[in-house]
């Protein structure tokens, strides 16, 4: 991932779900903010109503595939957290792809 670190400290994901704006979906919840640093931050979570370790690891993987498409036309200089939902395990990276790149890339263009 070129323009974004991720994100480890729990602070940070409770600032977000506490703070952040909200886009749902069927496959994920994704919030998001904008942060004073020249990078994006990004942090991905699947609990354990997901499933078990393969489904939870499949989600994480389906996730970050998409990010990494769409990576390059996001703005630059936001805190980002998906958290997968269980039905992220039976799609492709692709449908998740699209809806990042219709939704999300929207939604932080009119933040700025």
């Amino acid at each position: 991932m070129y323009y974004t670190e991720i994100i480890n400290d729990n602070s940070s994901f409770l600032y977000l779900y506490r703070k952040g704006k909200k886009l749902f979906s069927d496959n994920a919840v994704i919030y998001y903010r904008k942060n004073k640093c020249p990078f994006n931050r990004l942090g991905i979570t699947a609990g354990k109503k997901v499933g078990n370790s393969v489904c939870r690891n499949r989600a994480k993987r389906i996730i970050r595939q998409a990010y990494r498409e769409n990576e390059l036309k996001l703005p630059i200089g936001f805190d980002i957290v998906i958290v997968a939902r269980s039905s992220i395990c039976n799609i492709k990276s692709q449908i998740f792809s699209e809806y990042l790149k219709n939704t999300l890339i929207c939604a932080l263009e009119k933040e700025i």
